[in-house]
């Protein structure tokens, strides 16, 4: 397998190798991200676990934007996206064109499941909100389950990216 460092991803070297990498059925959805700096951080994460594609929705910015790129290393250049009104028109679209798959939300909520307790299946989609105000009720009314990292300091959240990559690197344990 073919790894690139940081120099040859930001000289636009991964789109001779887009292709090579096979994909897993992993889809993520950006409701409402506002930071840039997380948008190209999850596009690293895509591209880390081979996610075949994520979902930009709502305010999230897309690119190209220069702090997305700087961020995302030049991943947004392979990994595959699209832009979307709202995550709850992403995910009727992925519900109509890939069978059987697993809509996840990451979140707090009474009605969450322990991130690690819970049994993952792929294809599987991951919804990750806004910094502020997290996954929209609308879309937390539409997912299959909710996972929630449980946190045991005074914080009571951890940063989006973070959320979703612990997450993330479950669901390719337990897959």
């Amino acid at each position: 397998m073919i790894k690139l460092n940081a120099s040859q991803l930001r000289k636009g070297i991964g789109d001779r190798v887009q292709g090579i990498v096979k994909k897993q059925e992993i889809y993520i959805v950006l409701d409402n991200v506002l930071d840039t700096y997380n948008i190209g951080s999850i596009f690293r994460l895509a591209d880390a676990v081979a996610a075949k594609k994520i979902y930009l929705c709502g305010g999230t910015e897309i690119p190209p934007n220069h702090r997305i790129k700087k961020a995302s290393i030049n991943t947004t250049e392979w990994v595959e996206w699209s832009y979307k009104e709202s995550a709850i028109e992403a995910i009727n679209d992925i519900r109509l064109t890939i069978n059987d798959i697993q809509i996840v939300a990451i979140e707090q909520s009474t009605k969450s499941v322990q991130y690690d307790k819970f049994d993952y299946k792929l294809p599987i989609c991951l919804i990750v909100g806004n910094e502020t105000h997290g996954v929209s009720k609308e879309v937390l009314e539409m997912v299959d389950a909710i996972v929630e990292i449980p946190m045991f300091g005074v914080n009571i959240s951890l940063n989006v990216m973070v959320s979703l990559g612990i997450v993330l690197y479950k669901v390719i344990e337990k897959t």
